[in-house]
């Protein structure tokens, strides 16, 4: 029997339209009903466009983009609905059951996380043990993240491709950081801690896609997921630190002393939990209030550009070069790393339909004075290389400013032809996401590399 082509069509658009239900789904400010309200306004769009000759795929993205934007909808509905918003992200509505389940699944892997910290004890590895700080910096990410990459396999329903993925990077990043461990220098070894996150957080990006980061709308997503839940995870770690306090305090008015339990037990299992924690708040409010992290950008990007271009001019102007200690080069590096991060949400969270802005041409300041800082910093280095002599940390370095340089040149070009009017802000999107496995990319050659090297 030869199937009919026009069933096949049907099937097709009805799987889009509860795509598309499905997306307005993971927005806390929509509830069942409101829902099946905008399906009803997407379904007579679509109608009327299939009586005027349309076929129904043509007449569904047309309707879609006719019913709004995703991120205006919900805002609206935030604004009308205030009231219940707060309730729905938290609680889930009684409708809601998706909402439900989503939060019960990220407490249970807050929970696993908790406990994970606390399993080395069992072979008494506890805090207060010799070794116990090493042991314990070289792992900390692993005891975290791979839980909140567990929570999206779920929710992104990729299935045992997922599950074996995530435990497969966790342990083979396992054995290798706590391999080298045996016999790696101390130096080299603390440099493997600090990329090794990026190797684990790109991970969780992969899941958090997926699609496997084979979308680049996706991997956008991922860009302004990874600045809202740094945002999250402070706020949660400062609103700990006061519960914390307060906790001792009322203990010790009626004499009973807890700090031993806040300090092996709060304290880590709380830090571990909040990381599932964060993730799910990031995901659950998406579109439904304004993101903080856009607001923050716009804000230090000013001081930034303030702050690097009076550098530039003082040392123009007075003649000193850098000192080219170590922690100078280091703390450089890092006012780099801050800068990068700003360029980067910047970009993400920028609606690309929008004409160029004033906050457009002072982002192109803010990377071209990063980008002269970055060549004199490297000179620098350079500089120390050649007079000291080659060290992990100064190759390190050196390589991390070359990232850097590059990186920023190519934010320098896209956001100079963007600015001209000679290419549109996509190409500069596309620059952002495509240089992100760049970053992974170095960061696995130093966990893997660095520590038989040197």
């Amino acid at each position: 029997m030869v199937a009919n082509p026009l069933n096949s069509q049907v099937v097709d658009t009805e799987s889009k339209v509860n795509e598309w239900r499905a997306h307005l789904m993971r927005h806390a400010a929509l509830n069942e009903h409101d829902i099946d309200e905008l399906e009803s306004h997407l379904r007579d769009q679509m109608e009327a466009l299939q009586e005027q000759g349309l076929r129904d795929d043509e007449a569904f993205l047309i309707a879609a983009r006719r019913v709004g934007d995703l991120d205006d909808v919900t805002r609206e509905y935030a604004e009308v609905h205030s009231g219940r918003l707060w309730q729905n992200l938290v609680f889930g509505g009684s409708s809601d059951s998706l909402k439900q389940r989503n939060l019960f699944t990220a407490l249970v892997f807050a929970v696993c996380a908790a406990i994970a910290i606390k399993l080395p004890a069992l072979f008494a590895m506890h805090f207060d043990a010799e070794g116990a700080d090493w042991f314990y910096a070289r792992n900390i990410t692993l005891f975290s993240l791979p839980f909140l990459a567990l929570y999206f396999v779920l929710d992104r329903q990729l299935g045992r491709a997922g599950w074996g993925f995530v435990a497969s990077v966790a342990v083979a990043a396992a054995i290798l950081i706590n391999g080298y461990a045996s016999f790696a220098s101390t130096t080299t070894m603390t440099l493997a801690m600090i990329h090794l996150p990026i190797i684990i957080w790109f991970m969780v990006g992969i899941v958090y896609s997926g699609d496997w980061w084979r979308s680049h709308a996706k991997r956008m997503d991922f860009v302004r997921f990874s600045g809202e839940f740094v945002i999250y995870y402070v706020l949660i770690a400062i609103g700990g630190g006061v519960l914390t306090a307060f906790t001792l305090g009322m203990f010790s008015f009626i004499g009973i002393d807890i700090e031993w339990a806040v300090q092996s037990w709060i304290i880590p299992c709380g830090a571990m939990g909040a990381v599932v924690i964060s993730g799910w708040l990031v995901e659950g409010k998406q579109g439904a209030i304004e993101n903080m992290a856009p607001v923050l950008a716009r804000v230090f990007t000013p001081m930034f550009t303030l702050m690097l271009s009076s550098f530039l001019v003082t040392m123009l102007v007075t003649g000193r070069g850098f000192d080219i200690q170590r922690e100078v080069l280091i703390g450089l590096d890092l006012m780099l790393v801050v800068v990068l991060g700003l360029v980067l949400y910047a970009v993400s969270s920028r609606d690309p339909s929008k004409p160029v802005s004033l906050f457009d041409k002072l982002q192109l300041v803010l990377v071209v004075t990063a980008l002269l800082v970055d060549v004199l910093a490297l000179g620098a280095i350079a500089g120390r290389i050649f007079d000291m002599g080659v060290t992990a940390n100064r190759v390190a370095a050196l390589g991390e400013n070359l990232i850097l340089l590059v990186s920023l040149s190519g934010y320098a070009y896209h956001y100079s032809t963007f600015i001209k009017g000679k290419a549109g802000f996509t190409n500069l999107e596309r620059w952002q996401t495509n240089y992100i496995p760049v970053y992974v990319a170095w960061a696995l050659l130093v966990v893997i590399a660095f520590p038989l090297i040197f």
